[in-house]
């Protein structure tokens, strides 16, 4: 993912949570606002509940990778947090949920 569309400052995180729309599955807690861009910026939250550091970053590298091949075109700031039950469902349903989810909450 290249760094123009990674959220990183966490004022700029803070910003999105406090002031912004929130969706709320049983796999994912999004949050959502606007930006001035043409483009759409990320961020991907996995609580240590999840697993050891190695799980963690498995399961960031596949929310990327699906948020990379489906272009979602739309101008806003996510912030997308990884609940525990994403442990047990395969990549092919994270991937349906999750541009499901970012597709459907405009």
């Amino acid at each position: 993912m290249n760094k123009k569309y990674i959220v990183r400052k966490n004022e700029e995180i803070q910003k999105i949570v406090k002031f912004s729309k929130k969706i709320i599955s049983k796999y994912f807690i999004i949050y959502y606002n606007v930006n001035n861009y043409n483009f759409n910026r990320y961020c991907i939250s996995v609580s240590k509940k999840i697993g050891k550091a190695n799980v963690r970053n498995l399961y960031k590298r596949r929310v990327k990778d699906i948020i990379m091949k489906n272009n979602i075109d739309n101008s806003y700031d996510y912030v997308i947090i990884l609940r525990k039950p994403i442990l047990e469902i395969s990549y092919k349903e994270i991937e349906s949920e999750l541009i499901n989810i970012l597709k459907g909450e405009m």
